[in-house]
C-alpha cells in the first residue's frame, strides 16, 4: 500500500516456557495514520490490537499469522496474567511443543477492523464506535463498509512494519479462514501455506441469508435508531437476540441438548403465558445478554456485511479468485458444521486441485458443530503440525 506506516509498539518476544507454566502474552497496539478501503474510502487513525508468541528469527522467515473468527479477537493463546481463568481460544494447538510450536515459529495475531466487541478491554479496533477525528463524534454508519480484504490489508501493514516479508503460514478459523485464503489470493508471493479451518472460499446465497438473520434483530430494535445511538440507550435487546442466534447456529444440536437445561413436560410457566420464558430459551438468551454490553451493534452489522460480501480474490468467480494462490493449502472443515458447512471448503479445495495447486482436505470430527474448529481441532493437531513442517 502506498501509505506511510508507523506503529506505536514495542516487540517483546515470548521465549521457551515450561509445559507447567502458562505462556504469558502482552496486548500491543498498531497504528496506521490512514487507510484507504477496497471501496475507495479513507479512514484516519486506524488502530488494531495484536499479540505475539515465540521469537522472530534473524531471517524473519518463521512467522505464522493467526486470523480470528467473527466473535473473537487476537487472543489466540496464552494468558495476559497467570491469574487469568482461561487462555486464548487456540491454546490447545499454539505453544511450546504444540502443533503450532512457539519454540519454532513466531506466531502473531491481530484484532480486525470493526471487531464485534470494541468494549472488551482487551480489544483494540477501529470501527463505527470509534471517534471520527473530523467530527469528534463516533462514526456510526458514516464509517465506510469494509471487506475481509480490508482486514487483510491492515494486517499486511502490520507485518510490513515488523519487517516480515514472507509468512510461513496463515491459519484461521471461520471468519479467520476467510482472511487466510484472502491472504493467499491477495499476497501470493508472501504466503507459503494457508490453513482454512471451518471456512469457505466464498459465501453462497444460503450462507448470505443465514448471516442476514444476525443483522435483522439489531435493525428492528427501536434503540438502534438507524445506527445513531451513541450517547443514548444502545440497542441491547436486538444485539442480545443476534448474539443468541450466532451461538445457536454455531453449535450442533447434539452439544446444545447436552448443555442446555431439559424441559419438563408441560411446564407451568409455559402454560401460564406465551410471554414466559422456558428453561432452554433462558439459558440461551441470558448468556447472550451478559455478553452484549461488551459488543457494539453497528460493529456486528459491519462484520456481517464483510462476511456476506466475501469471495476470495474479489473476482467474478471463485475459480478466478483462486488463480493467484501459490500457497500450499489445507482445508479443515468440521463434519457437523451447520453454519459454514463442509461443502463450502470442499468447493475451494476442488477448484485449487483442478488448477494444479497443492491442497489437502481433512474433516474435524466432533459434536460441537461449527465450534469443533475451536474445541476439537486438537484431534487433528498432528495433521496441522505435519502440514506446517512439510516442504
Amino acid at each position: 500500500m502506498a501509505q506511510k506506516l508507523f506503529a506505536l509498539v514495542l516487540f517483546c518476544p515470548i521465549f521457551m516456557v515450561s509445559a507447567n507454566e502458562p505462556m504469558l502474552v502482552e496486548k500491543q497496539e498498531f497504528v496506521l495514520p490512514n487507510y484507504t478501503t477496497v471501496g475507495g474510502e479513507t479512514i484516519a487513525e486506524v488502530r488494531i490490537g495484536w499479540e505475539a508468541y515465540g521469537e522472530l528469527n534473524e531471517a524473519k522467515d518463521n512467522a505464522i499469522l493467526i486470523t480470528h473468527f467473527f466473535s473473537g479477537n487476537s487472543h489466540a493463546a496464552g494468558k495476559y496474567s497467570a491469574a487469568d481463568p482461561l487462555p486464548g481460544y487456540w491454546d490447545s494447538i499454539i505453544g511450546p511443543g504444540k502443533a503450532i510450536d512457539t519454540n519454532k515459529y513466531f506466531v502473531l495475531s491481530s484484532d480486525t477492523l470493526v471487531n464485534g466487541f470494541p468494549h472488551d478491554p482487551n480489544v483494540i479496533t477501529t470501527g463505527p464506535a470509534s471517534i471520527n477525528p473530523a467530527t469528534g463524534e463516533p462514526y456510526g454508519l458514516d464509517f465506510p463498509v469494509v471487506t475481509i480484504k480490508d482486514f487483510v490489508n491492515v494486517q499486511h501493514a502490520l507485518i510490513t512494519e515488523l519487517g516480515i516479508e514472507k509468512l510461513h503460514a496463515v491459519v484461521g478459523a471461520s471468519m479467520g479462514s476467510l482472511q487466510a485464503i484472502e491472504w493467499a489470493a491477495s499476497y501470493p508471493n508472501q504466503v507459503e501455506r494457508m490453513v482454512s479451518v471451518i471456512g469457505a472460499g466464498a459465501m453462497d446465497a444460503w450462507t448470505i441469508m443465514a448471516l442476514e438473520h444476525w443483522a435483522r434483530p439489531i435493525k428492528l430494535d427501536p434503540n438502534w435508531n438507524g445506527g445513531d445511538y451513541y450517547g443514548a440507550q444502545p440497542p441491547l435487546e436486538g444485539l442480545s437476540h443476534t448474539l443468541a442466534m450466532i451461538t445457536q447456529q454455531a453449535m450442533h444440536p447434539k452439544i446444545m441438548n447436552i448443555r442446555a437445561p431439559q424441559q419438563e413436560t408441560l411446564p407451568a410457566a409455559g402454560l401460564e403465558s406465551v410471554l414466559n420464558p422456558l428453561p432452554a430459551t433462558s439459558y440461551l438468551f441470558d448468556a447472550a445478554k451478559m455478553r452484549a454490553s461488551l459488543a457494539d451493534a453497528n460493529h456486528i452489522l459491519y462484520l456481517v456485511r464483510a462476511n456476506q460480501l466475501f469471495i476470495a480474490g474479489h473476482q467474478q468467480t471463485l475459480a478466478d479468485g483462486l488463480k493467484n494462490i501459490q500457497a500450499k493449502s489445507l482445508f479443515m472443515p468440521a463434519k457437523n458444521d451447520l453454519l459454514l458447512q463442509p461443502y463450502l471448503a470442499q468447493q475451494a479445495h476442488q477448484l485449487l486441485l483442478e488448477q494444479g495447486k497443492q491442497s489437502e482436505y481433512v474433516e474435524i470430527e466432533g459434536i460441537w458443530g461449527h465450534l469443533d474448529g475451536l474445541f476439537s481441532i486438537s484431534t487433528e493437531a498432528e495433521t496441522l503440525k505435519n502440514f506446517l513442517e512439510s516442504e
